[in-house]
């Protein structure tokens, strides 16, 4: 895919979208507490903003039903304190997110029971980049954009096209993901997003030192990395998902058409009927 044309950038001005694993099911079951990585996110969350006063800060809660923002420091209500005792960027963000759980629980009463469901990223990802292309359009020298993925629960294979499209469209704009995950096992989709997109894709050993890691690797602006020796993908899992079962194959066969992927072999694609 042919690169697209470089983009001017206002110098030392970050947009940090960040996507944040908000899955119930995933927490109950880790032996890490949300509540302790909520605490060292909204630690690091803070630093980026006293870096620059110019910098801007983007939360997006990625549910198992539903994604949304819950915070946004370009807002004017997150200006102020809104209470004695604790910033806006507390208080707000975790008003928001208990609400956005509330709603999101709901959603969850039409699920199958016994079912283990993975974090919506696809759609976390989309709206990242909807509000990136939204800040590019307000002026001539945008902010430099760059997504962090922070993920726990594990991939779900059918949300393979809309990962890959998303994927593809923040290379296309030249957008960076980084990706940091604290799952049992690496992500092959956020392995995908950082090396296509040349970001970093990190997975902490240590879950008790986190805001160290925030600090040292993904604090780092655009500029900076240059001059910096950040941590690189040891692998990257380039392992596709079928479009018939929507699940991760080492071999399979591809649509001369559209292709479209499928782990049988079949006589008409149900992709593009060919």
């Amino acid at each position: 895919m042919p690169s697209a044309p470089s983009k001017i950038y206002a110098d030392d001005v970050s947009l940090l979208v960040v996507t944040l694993d908000t899955n119930p099911f995933f927490w109950a079951t880790f032996p890490f507490p949300f509540a302790e990585f909520l605490s060292q996110v909204l630690a690091f969350l803070n630093s980026i903003l006293l870096l620059g006063q110019l910098n801007q800060v983007i939360v997006i809660a990625t549910g198992c039903n539903s994604c949304a923002y819950v915070y946004d420091s370009s807002s004017e209500r997150n200006h102020g304190a809104t209470t004695g005792t604790m910033p806006a960027l507390y208080s707000n963000l975790l008003h928001n997110i208990n609400e956005f759980l509330a709603r999101d629980r709901q959603l969850d009463a039409l699920r199958k029971t016994g079912t283990v469901p993975s974090s919506l990223l696809s759609g976390s990802l989309s709206m990242a980049l909807c509000y990136i292309q939204r800040a590019f359009r307000l002026g001539p020298m945008p902010p430099q954009p760059r997504i962090l993925c922070l993920q726990g629960a594990a991939d779900g294979p059918e949300q393979y096209v809309a990962i890959m499209n998303a994927i593809f469209s923040a290379q296309r704009s030249m957008v960076p993901i980084d990706s940091c995950y604290i799952g049992s096992n690496n992500s092959a989709f956020l392995q995908q997003a950082s090396y296509i997109t040349s970001g970093i894709y990190y997975k902490p050993p240590q879950l008790e030192g986190l805001y160290q890691y925030l600090s040292t690797v993904f604090a780092t602006d655009l500029h900076s990395r240059a001059f910096l020796r950040l941590p690189k993908s040891v692998g990257v899992d380039f392992r596709a998902s079928c479009f018939c079962h929507k699940r991760t194959i080492d071999m399979g066969f591809v649509c001369s058409v559209c292709l479209s992927i499928f782990c049988e072999h079949h006589d008409k694609c149900s992709t593009c009927g060919s």
